[in-house]
């Protein structure tokens, strides 16, 4: 039996309660409730969001004074499919934890702690904007399997409820059951991602603008590959949002 979902997490958060106090899951000193993803106040501090300037294609953020548009070297040297790609936070300290706890450890009480973070810089920019779809990128069967969740579908679900965009888990499938990306180069990482998605067959896109969600962007091989599949079935553009950033 799969166990996700919402009656899923609110179960999850009832047993949490008996089995936990209400301690931040990071630091383990502070307190800090479910409903803030049990991260306290002191370790969200070390969160960074991302402010411009940054690359007009992939969001890559850049320290400095940049009054002009710019796209970074990794964009000009990578075929990308998607049109732009925009993270909320840098992918560092106690959200790099949380992510690799969540997606790797079954720590699914950082859901609510992660989604937040993505809702608090996506949902401004998705409101005004006409966006058929959410479509989050999907897991090989055998790994859905082996982890009984796909993070990147838990967060599109809230981010979908309040930007008021359809999530779409039935458009792409992933066919190729890959290597992690986590060691890999920039150009291993293309070329593990080759062909790894495709549309369903009999799915027509007819110039949908459509979101590919993940959880983390770094070289933006994956949700690329993603936005090819997406594109080749004749969707019309297609951007990316992601939690974090990779730098």
């Amino acid at each position: 039996m799969q166990l996700t979902g919402k009656p899923f997490r609110n179960w999850l958060e009832v047993g949490l309660g008996f089995l936990y106090p209400a301690t931040c899951q990071i630091c383990r000193k502070e307190r800090a409730a479910t409903r803030d993803g049990y991260v306290c106040p002191s370790c969200w501090s070390h969160v960074r969001f991302i402010r411009p300037p940054f690359c007009e294609r992939c969001g890559l953020p850049f320290a400095g004074d940049l009054t002009t548009t710019f796209e970074c070297t990794n964009c000009r040297e990578m075929e990308l499919h998607f049109t732009a790609a925009r993270s909320a936070v840098v992918a560092k300290t106690v959200v790099l934890e949380a992510i690799h706890r969540f997606k790797y450890q079954r720590a699914l009480w950082f859901e609510n702690f992660l989604a937040d973070l993505l809702l608090r810089e996506a949902v401004p920019v998705l409101r005004g904007q006409n966006w058929d779809f959410i479509v989050p990128v999907p897991l090989h069967p055998l790994k859905q399997r082996e982890r009984e969740f796909n993070q990147a579908e838990l967060l599109a679900q809230p981010l979908s409820r309040a930007a008021n965009i359809p999530l779409n888990n039935k458009i792409l499938q992933r066919t190729a059951p890959t290597a992690t990306q986590t060691l890999l180069t920039r150009e291993q990482r293309a070329a593990n991602m080759k062909n790894a998605f495709a549309v369903r067959p009999g799915v027509r896109l007819d110039a949908k603008r459509i979101i590919v969600l993940d959880d983390v962007f770094t070289t933006g091989a994956t949700t690329s590959a993603c936005a090819e599949a997406l594109r080749g079935a004749g969707a019309g553009e297609v951007c990316v949002w992601t939690v974090a950033r990779g730098l």
